[in-house]
């Protein structure tokens, strides 16, 4: 498998690559500066599930609240660099635990040896970061357009600038919002390198759009052995991409805990508001650490063998509502007790 056979690479206090566990990424959409702002959300997407996080640098004020910001938080900070390699230095010196730069963007080799060094002597991790929308023009000229090969060409340019500068403590990222370019190039490059890849199909779109286009390209990606962290971008509230990268791993097997929530489509024989009872199970649901399956079924009739393979489900209809344990009624009640009733289920479930 290729993530087994990628370099270990200790971001914070985690560490990715080697085989270990498959990572979570995000980014903050405050204010980087406004530290208060900033250190609230990276809170909430720590309790959501996030392992690390990474905050925008555009400026010098952005920079400097790292310092702060590091103080407040648990998780490793990311400083996402565009074009001027002082901001990079100064969220180093300032305890960014790994900084994230496209070298293109960067400019001469002297910027780039200037913020490698300061990397060296800290032995902070450079998460190499190309995508489609940034390629260098010689090499969109030399392949006649935007593709995979280029994309991959290159990120491993760009490494080996880093790595002839004396330091390979990297992690690279090749992005695409074309789905099946995306996936073919991680494909190529997995060939190519030993080095951790962060995934991520970059501008994917608002919550419904992105969460697809991610589901398939993630999946097939990471079915391949493929990828040491991932991202779910969403034009959306960051919250939303810890949950879906949550549920992709799971999907795949990578990750176990948490309740898994199943529902059956509606039909002409569902008696009940099962779209409104299944979204409200869903959000209770993540209150609870418990790795089971709760079935949320809408008709009375065949819910309870639909629900056999879930630890517990609920079903209802005509103003009745049953508890289903393994497929068999234990409890019935009124249906507008079904909420409470799982609700004690689970509090009670050992």
């Amino acid at each position: 498998m290729y993530r087994d056979n990628t370099k270990e690479i200790r971001v914070g206090n985690r560490v990715i690559g080697g085989g270990n566990p498959i990572l979570i990424q995000s980014m903050t959409n405050t204010r980087t500066e406004d530290v208060e702002k900033t250190v609230e959300q990276i809170r909430r997407l720590e309790k959501a599930g996030c392992d690390i996080i990474r905050c925008a640098v555009p400026n010098m004020q952005a920079a400097e609240a790292f310092k702060e910001i590091k103080k407040q938080i648990s998780i490793p900070l990311v400083a996402d660099i565009h074009f001027d390699y002082r901001l990079a230095i100064a969220a180093m010196e300032n305890g960014a635990d790994k900084i994230r730069i496209n070298p293109g963007n960067i400019g001469s080799d002297e910027k780039l040896r200037a913020l490698v060094d300061i990397a060296k002597e800290r032995y902070i991790p450079i998460r190499v970061g190309v995508n489609s929308g940034s390629l260098e023009k010689d090499i969109i000229a030399k392949h006649g357009h935007v593709n995979a090969e280029g994309l991959v060409e290159s990120a491993l340019n760009n490494v080996k600038r880093i790595e002839d500068m004396g330091y390979d403590n990297l992690v690279i990222s090749i992005k695409s919002s074309d789905v099946m370019m995306c996936i073919k190039a991680h494909e190529l490059i997995a060939r190519e390198t030993h080095y951790p890849l962060h995934v991520g199909i970059t501008e994917s779109g608002t919550v419904n759009a992105g969460n697809i286009k991610s589901s398939v390209g993630l999946g097939i990606i990471l079915y391949q052995g493929i990828g040491d962290t991932i991202r779910v971008s969403l034009t959306g509230d960051p919250i939303e991409e810890i949950k879906s990268a949550k549920l992709i791993l799971k999907t795949l097997g990578y990750r176990t805990g948490g309740i898994d929530v199943v529902s059956c489509p509606t039909c002409g024989r569902t008696q009940i508001d099962l779209i409104k009872l299944a979204s409200q199970v869903e959000e209770m649901c993540e209150e609870f650490d418990l790795d089971i399956k709760v079935a949320v079924m809408g008709c009375a009739v065949n819910g309870p063998g639909e629900a056999r393979e879930a630890d517990i489900g609920i079903a209802g209809g005509n103003g009745v509502g049953m508890l289903i344990k393994k497929g068999e009624i234990v409890r019935r009640f009124p249906e507008d007790e079904l909420l409470e009733a799982l609700r004690q289920e689970l509090i009670t479930w050992k």
